[in-house]
């Protein structure tokens, strides 16, 4: 058995659904947790069974994140900043909620750590080539 938490939210996983049950129970009864049934969503990742395991996705996760910064009809570019664009610290107007930006660039960190695959193509960012870019 495998019990996950995180801040009041609980996942309790296991093979022995009688061991599960039980537990469970005795859970609730000590601090009155509330049962939502089968894992659906968690931390920005939706969770689906099939017969062959589980599935996990972001994409709603992703999709949000588009949304709130407006981008959803945005059509896609190549590359998300002009080259040899370069910013610098302080250079324009500062924000007057700073807050935002930091939960956008908080959200897109969190993406990428939970998401192996993307945070693998890092590691070629300092000499990519073009099988890099193909994969990508």
């Amino acid at each position: 058995m495998n019990l996950l938490v995180y801040v009041d939210d609980l996942i309790l996983a296991g093979n022995n659904n009688k061991v599960c049950e039980a537990f469970k129970n005795f859970l609730d009864r000590k601090f009155g947790i509330k049962n939502l049934g089968l894992l659906k969503y968690i931390l920005g990742i939706e969770v689906a069974r099939g017969k062959d395991g589980l599935f996990l996705s972001q994409w709603k996760y992703a999709l949000n994140i588009i949304e709130e910064c407006g981008m959803l009809g945005a059509r896609p570019v190549e590359f998300p900043i002009e080259e040899n664009h370069k910013l610098a610290l302080a250079s324009g107007r500062l924000l007057n909620d700073p807050g935002m930006y930091r939960r956008l660039v908080g959200r897109l960190i969190y993406l990428t750590v939970t998401r192996p695959d993307l945070t693998y193509l890092f590691m070629f960012c300092h000499s990519s080539c073009k099988a890099h870019q193909k994969n990508t």
